[in-house]
């Protein structure tokens, strides 16, 4: 692969010569065909090379328990919306198909082994991994072992985060990272956007950025002209619909107006674009936009770091001395009220440790909860 590059079915994408611009639908076909195959219409319309979605399983992602979102509509349950976005396997087949006939690339997440090996089975050309999942090590190196490209999403993560998602996706014959903020929708001053060639230095890989800031072109330009291969970004029909990012997603025209902007900055030396950018929106904000290139958690993330990502929860009430098996911990994204628990990296060792006292149903375990009497197993 050449420095800054990525292929996806035989196409090179950079930040040079074409950049890969994608339309994050997600979730917010809301379980109907009809819609998804409208919102694939609207970011072929405006422009994308590719469509992404979301395989989700609402146990693989988050307990019951984890509390609610404020949507247009008010304040939803998030484990019951995640349920909701549950639909068979052959309606992404046939979302995979009809992006096809479009000739866009068929992107998706999985959120666990299920969906994982699921979307396997659909034939992807390519994988992309959350931000709340890089630290989902069964899942990484699940997907990392398909042989295909890995883009792994970096927002809520420290420097150390990264290098250890790159070290489980080791077997991946190709990865890209996308710097990230995650925040909904994200603060223009946050982005730091010098980290983009910072961190491709520091790991030799190519870099790209998913964008959840409200503005179409500020971003996503800067972005480009610091050397993204990859452009994320959610669409929308209209950012009054109640789906879970559709208040920060861009209606299709300014999706398009999006894509048009970045177009006009292939090939252009990143100071006169940092001109043009500044004169429409000031120097100072440009400066603070492009940041210290230091990788760190942004402001308005930093309260998520731990919560948003995953650790290990009880799916069950735990007795104070039994011991732990298998089925009765998951990784789970925290979200708004739980306590978070211990690293994915200990799930080895509270497996099989015995209980120091009761763990609700839901709750994190932490250090404080187990004593260890085992020889933790080799990590598989």
């Amino acid at each position: 692969m050449n420095y800054g590059t990525v292929t996806i079915e035989g196409k090179k994408f950079s930040a040079e010569n074409n950049v890969l611009i994608v339309a994050e639908i997600g979730t917010s076909h809301r379980g109907s065909l009809e819609r998804a195959k409208e919102l694939i219409d609207a970011a072929c319309d405006s422009g994308a090379d590719c469509a992404k979605f979301q395989i989700v399983y609402a146990d693989e992602i988050l307990h019951p328990e984890t509390g609610t979102v404020s949507l247009p509509g008010g304040e939803v349950p998030l484990y019951d919306r995640f349920r909701e976005m549950e639909v068979p396997l052959s309606f992404y087949q046939e979302l995979k198909s009809y992006c096809e006939g479009k000739k866009l690339i068929f992107l998706c997440s999985p959120f666990g082994l299920r969906s994982a090996r699921e979307l396997r089975s659909l034939s992807p050309s390519c994988i992309k991994i959350a931000s709340p999942e890089l630290n989902h090590f069964p899942l990484l190196r699940e997907t990392a072992g398909y042989g295909l490209p890995l883009i792994l999403s970096t927002g809520v993560s420290r420097l150390s985060d990264i290098e250890r998602a790159l070290e489980e996706t080791e077997a991946a014959n190709e990865k890209v990272l996308l710097h990230c903020v995650t925040s909904y929708p994200a603060p223009e001053e946050d982005y730091n956007l010098n980290i983009i060639q910072n961190l491709s230095a520091i790991f030799g890989i190519p870099v790209g950025v998913s964008d959840h800031s409200l503005d179409p072109v500020l971003i996503p330009v800067l972005s480009a002209a610091c050397g993204a291969c990859i452009i994320e970004k959610h669409i929308c029909l209209s950012r009054s619909d109640p789906g879970l990012d559709d208040p920060v997603a861009l209606p299709s025209e300014l999706f398009e107006k999006m894509t048009l902007a970045v177009r006009d900055t292939q090939g252009k030396d990143r100071e006169s674009v940092l001109e043009v950018l500044a004169g429409r929106y000031g120097r100072e904000k440009i400066i603070s936009i492009l940041g210290s290139g230091q990788k760190k958690l942004a402001a308005s993330e930093r309260q998520n770091y731990g919560r948003t990502n995953r650790s290990i929860h009880a799916v069950r009430n735990l007795n104070e001395n039994s011991v732990i098996q298998k089925e009765d911990v998951a990784l789970l994204r925290t979200e708004k009220k739980l306590n978070p628990g211990l690293s994915p990296e200990f799930l080895n060792t509270v497996i099989g440790a015995h209980l120091s006292r009761t763990v609700p149903d839901g709750a994190g375990i932490e250090w404080a909860d187990i004593i260890c009497t085992h020889e933790p197993p080799l990590q598989s």
